[in-house]
């Protein structure tokens, strides 16, 4: 597929897709006319990008962790430093607070949105009374 249909199928503008693939995180075969050719498995990837850059990990790690998204079994870092090792950790424990977080938001969001329609119900549904 061209760019423009990965860009459209994973909601990320064409600059952005040259963006990760100028850092590595993508690597993208090209036609003899030179054009980039995606095939359907960058869908997920694009989206594993995505995710990983919304959760606050920089394109450095997001590079280096990648490989272990589609079979983790197979990964062995040579370059597997103490000091990457915890800064993954940390990110990882800065994910898990983000999702605590995220949960405890949706919970009072949905406790919210049960006492209105409670209320909205045990009224009769007519919010215009004066």
């Amino acid at each position: 597929m061209r760019i423009s249909e990965l860009a459209e199928r994973t909601d990320t503008s064409p600059r952005l897709l040259r963006y990760y693939e100028q850092q590595g995180l993508l690597r993208v075969a090209r036609s003899a006319n030179g054009y980039r050719d995606y095939d359907d498995r960058f869908v997920d990837q694009v989206i594993h990008i995505r995710g990983l850059l919304e959760a606050g990990l920089p394109t450095r790690l997001i590079k280096q962790i990648l490989p272990c998204l589609d079979d983790p079994k197979d990964i062995h870092f040579a370059d597997a430093t103490p000091e990457i090792i915890a800064t993954l950790e940390h990110q990882r424990d800065r994910m898990t607070q983000r999702i605590d977080l995220l949960t405890r938001n949706r919970d009072a969001m949905t406790a919210y949105l049960e006492s209105l329609r409670s209320c909205a119900a045990s009224s009769g549904g007519d919010s215009h009374s004066a």
